[in-house]
């Protein structure tokens, strides 16, 4: 059997609060809302280039260190990115470092201390 596994369709993050993370998502990161399903549970989904993030409500999530898994995006300037971010008033973030192959990298904390990663590479791909 030969798997063909073609792309990532979506990220899901548990939040604890839905408008305090719909204004980071959307207001802070510029995400654009997508229509979503009448599941039987309360959250939102946004668009990242061809793929998406769904956010699910759950009011008992714990408050707990999520640093140990992080989603990346792939973004033009992680400087530009920083900028935009500080003038919006957001500082939950590290400041920009060189990984070993050359890309630039931005760690982000979102309100449930969830790490987004924003990177970006100067080789034209």
């Amino acid at each position: 059997m030969n798997l063909r596994l073609i792309e990532i369709n979506h990220v899901a993050l548990y939040i604890s609060d839905l408008e305090r993370s719909d204004h980071f998502y959307s207001v802070i990161l510029e995400m654009p809302r997508l229509s979503r399903p009448e599941f039987d549970f309360i959250g939102t989904w946004y668009a990242i280039g061809n793929q998406e993030l769904h956010l699910i409500a759950d009011d008992n999530l714990k408050k707990i260190n999520r640093n140990n898994h992080h989603f990346a995006i792939r973004v033009e300037d992680v400087f530009k990115i920083r900028e935009a971010l500080l003038i919006k008033g957001f500082d939950k973030m590290q400041e920009p470092k060189q990984r070993p192959d050359g890309a630039m990298q931005l760690f982000v904390t979102d309100p449930d201390n969830y790490v987004i990663e924003f990177f970006s590479k100067d080789d034209g791909s």
